[in-house]
């Protein structure tokens, strides 16, 4: 696997500062923090080194017995979120907190994980960007926004796999690359990152660095 550092944050909204050429930067507000280190995974007795971070608060009654005693090994509460981050370089103990100016600066180049919007079942016009069938004329009859054809019918006789067409829409897991900190708040500790980032308000988002 490679080796990456990060957070676990959570996307407030999104927002837009000047930066210092006076342009006018629409930036994604994420929280990322403070993680707490759950547990430090090492060489000797699990074959790589890594701190498992945790975060965001979780209701006792929806977590199990076996996370709640991993937890309290951290002396820490339930959490909504634990991930395992490969490449840290910091000097912490099992219960510590990792804060967002630990980790990044600005400037810095980022990866965002997270779970996009959930669009439900859609049409290809939706779903893949197809222009549908065309005109409304020379027979057709509300077939604007229908695929077309899909296949010959005698040979091969059958519709291949993969084919692009309608279906259920987000929902998915997507990695948005090679996004830049425009600015950090360390004491409420936030992330301004230029540009958008999957999910919505409220969802949790992996930052790796």
């Amino acid at each position: 696997m490679p080796k990456v550092n990060g957070l676990i944050g959570r996307k407030i909204g999104m927002t837009s500062i000047f930066n210092e050429f006076g342009q006018n930067v629409a930036c994604t507000v994420i929280e990322a923090g403070p993680n707490v280190v759950s547990q430090i995974k090492s060489e000797d007795m699990d074959g790589y080194s890594a701190f498992q971070l945790a975060f965001g608060k979780a209701k006792a009654k929806n977590t199990s017995n076996g996370l709640k005693g991993h937890l309290d090994k951290a002396s820490t509460g339930p959490k909504q979120m634990i991930r395992e981050f490969r490449d840290f370089n910091l000097d912490k103990s099992l219960g510590d907190e990792v804060r967002v100016e630990e980790v990044f600066n600005e400037g810095d180049k980022v990866n965002a994980i997270g779970v996009s919007k959930g669009k439900g079942f859609q049409g290809v016009v939706k779903r893949h960007g197809f222009r549908g069938v065309g005109d409304a004329t020379h027979g057709q009859h509300n077939r604007q926004r229908h695929p077309g054809s899909i296949g010959a019918g005698s040979d091969p006789s059958k519709v291949f796999k993969g084919m692009r067409m309608a279906g259920r829409t987000g929902g998915d897991r997507v990695k948005v690359k090679n996004l830049r900190i425009v600015k950090i708040l360390p004491e409420k500790n936030l992330l301004l990152i230029k540009g958008a980032i999957p999910g919505h308000r409220g969802g949790y988002i992996l930052i790796e660095k």
